[in-house]
């Protein structure tokens, strides 16, 4: 399973209702540090199908979302597990700061 893109209207099925712990990307096209952290988010997407859900929210089409959760810098990794934000990273960082947010 890819990155699933979470809008206003799936985002209580994708990540609140999840059943797997859920890694979620607050991004934006032209943000850089967005674009560098991408990989990484579709690596561990990857490597991690059937015990990690990741979902995407692009903030410039979803803020109500991102006001919802104080995104206030980009990239914002957070982890959901049985719908409450049990972690959250701001910046790119590499994939085992990534992976250590699911401890």
């Amino acid at each position: 399973m890819a990155e699933i893109t979470v809008t206003r209207a799936n985002f209580e099925e994708e990540v609140l209702k999840s059943e797997l712990p859920v890694l979620v990307d607050f991004w934006a096209s032209w943000c850089g540090p967005c674009r560098m952290v991408a990989p990484i988010v579709s690596e561990i997407a990857e490597e991690n199908e059937g015990s990690i859900k990741v979902c995407k929210i692009d903030v410039d089409a979803n803020p109500e979302l991102a006001g919802e959760f104080a995104v206030n810098s980009i990239p914002t990794l957070m982890v959901f597990k049985n719908g409450v934000c049990v972690n959250t990273l701001v910046g790119a960082r590499p994939k085992a700061a990534i992976m250590a947010m699911f401890g």
